[in-house]
């Protein structure tokens, strides 16, 4: 592609200025597009299982591609979950129901365009994120921010002139909902792509999961023991 893929240009201290506000919405929206052809009009549903801005091409009027399927999975008549024993995929993109058990669904996507999305609006990767407070990754320093009502400031500062910022706020909404803990709350990408759309109200969070460290099913989980990467990682 002509641009390359998303995350030459988001985490480039130069060629992420190059990115407006309105830019990077089209690219959110267009990603989340993409991703709702895969789980749901696609003749066979297809989970990607690995969601990242690398994966994501920019054709020359900075449209984005979903690409690098060797990894995906397709699901035929009413099956849309699976299991496996080798986990692989990309630290810090992973749903914890997938790095903890093996299990993947379209929701397991969901939870990996939370993540870039988070990523897209701030401009650092998730993955090595430290903030100046010490949070581990970038979805602990967006939820603690969001409890303590300054979702703002994780916006890049470098689009900070060109923003809407109701439209940041909602898009930073939308991506902890991506990011709840449990599948089963999470969005699926049609109520995604009709949220960022709209206007349309949305729900309460509840509580991210993916905390480095956090105590889920009685003992310390780290996403980052015993996963194989991707290919192209």
């Amino acid at each position: 592609m002509p641009n390359k893929s998303l995350d030459s240009f988001i985490f480039d201290q130069a060629q992420r200025t190059l990115l407006v506000w309105s830019r990077r919405h089209c690219i959110i929206c267009g990603i989340a597009r993409g991703l709702l052809y895969l789980h749901q009009d696609s003749r066979l549903r297809i989970i990607h299982r690995d969601i990242k801005a690398i994966n994501i091409l920019l054709d020359s009027e900075m449209n984005p591609k979903i690409s690098d399927f060797g990894l995906a999975r397709t699901f035929g008549g009413d099956q849309s979950a699976g299991n496996t024993e080798r986990m692989v995929g990309t630290n810090g993109y992973m749903a914890p129901e997938y790095a903890m058990d093996g299990n993947f669904s379209a929701k397991s996507d969901v939870f990996s365009f939370g993540i870039m999305l988070l990523e897209i609006v701030n401009g650092k990767k998730n993955s090595g994120f430290y903030s100046y407070n010490d949070t581990h990754n970038l979805i602990e320093y967006a939820w603690n921010l969001w409890r303590g009502e300054r979702p703002l400031e994780l916006l890049d500062e470098c689009i900070q002139e060109t923003c809407n910022l109701f439209k940041v706020r909602r898009c930073i909404h939308i991506s902890l909902l991506c990011l709840e803990q449990h599948s089963q709350d999470r969005p699926s990408m049609s109520s995604v792509v009709v949220m960022l759309s709209s206007d349309v109200v949305l729900p309460q969070l509840r509580h991210p999961g993916f905390f480095t460290g956090e105590h889920l099913h009685g003992g310390s989980f780290s996403p980052f023991r015993n996963l194989s990467p991707s290919i192209n990682e």
